[in-house]
């Protein structure tokens, strides 16, 4: 396959893993009324780990598998951080889906742009050009705007800086993986559900936190098997020919889906400042999906 179309292909894959993943924050609201936050970021990654694992089975069954380079120890530092990171920034999410709504939530996650950008920029000196500058700009912005519960008396919102901080501890981690994205995006994600998602569940049991119903233990890991486990398999492979920036750059139209899925679920309105936000985000989104064509 030439490079060009396997570029083609990769956005194709950015593209469906962010509408994968757009589903997160909605469902998870809805979830968190009857799991708690820590155990519903454990049954999460717990659900990738597991679907993909099931996924690797049904290959090997059919004789489908992909030859795939191992993970090795000279990855291991990468790997490590990967799992750590992936262990905060959802106990950060679910924490800040309890105290702000879920479309506050899902276009907050577009500061996840900024964060992978610049720390692509800082720490593994990947080029940022003047367009993705203008969409850092804006979509910070935005995320500013949305970060205030009243942007009249600049009452700041708890959940939203707990949203914030799941963006940049998932900055980081893309940028982790981006060193990982070489090798077996399954067994990459094999070994994030796994131990990210026994990470947070020791870390719940620790706290003392409830163990859910069945039905809603099976909801969790249903969603988890989807939005992260899919969607991160779909975003590794994006990354081997387009970058930690540039993936997710593309990833950024996840936020606008979930968006529209939580005013659907939750028949809420939004109010002037969510929308003036919602057009800056967009126009920012604009800049950053359409880097390096003009």
């Amino acid at each position: 396959m030439k490079l060009r179309d396997k570029k083609s292909q990769a956005i194709g894959f950015a593209v469906l893993a962010a509408a994968l993943y757009a589903i997160n924050a909605p469902v998870s609201k809805l979830l968190l009324s009857k799991v708690s936050a820590t155990m519903m970021a454990a049954f999460l990654y717990l659900g990738a780990g597991i679907g993909l694992s099931l996924l690797q089975i049904i290959q090997k069954g059919t004789h489908k598998e992909v030859k795939e380079k191992p993970l090795t120890r000279r990855e291991l530092p990468y790997t490590i951080g990967m799992i750590v990171l992936d262990i905060a920034a959802p106990l950060f999410l679910m924490a800040g889906l309890t105290m702000t709504t879920a479309a506050n939530a899902s276009l907050l996650n577009n500061f996840e742009i900024v964060a992978t950008s610049v720390i692509a920029l800082v720490i593994f000196h990947e080029a940022i050009s003047k367009r993705l500058w203008i969409a850092i700009g804006l979509v910070t912005v935005a995320s500013l705007i949305l970060s205030f519960e009243d942007i009249s008396s600049l009452s700041f919102s708890m959940g939203s800086v707990f949203v914030l901080l799941a963006c940049v501890c998932w900055g980081f981690e893309n940028n982790c993986t981006r060193m990982l994205s070489e090798k077996s995006p399954i067994e990459v994600v094999i070994i994030k559900g796994f131990c990210s998602g026994m990470g947070s569940f020791v870390i719940a049991l620790i706290m003392r936190e409830p163990i859910p119903k069945l039905i809603y233990i099976l909801g969790a890991l249903l969603l988890g098997f989807v939005a992260y486990g899919l969607s991160i398999f779909f975003y590794i492979y994006a990354q081997r020919y387009l970058g930690a920036a540039k993936t997710s750059a593309y990833y950024a139209i996840s936020p606008f889906i979930g968006v529209a899925v939580s005013f659907v679920i939750f028949r809420q309105t939004p109010t002037i400042w969510f929308l003036i936000a919602l057009v800056i985000m967009m126009i920012g989104t604009y800049f950053a999906s359409t880097d390096g064509e003009m």
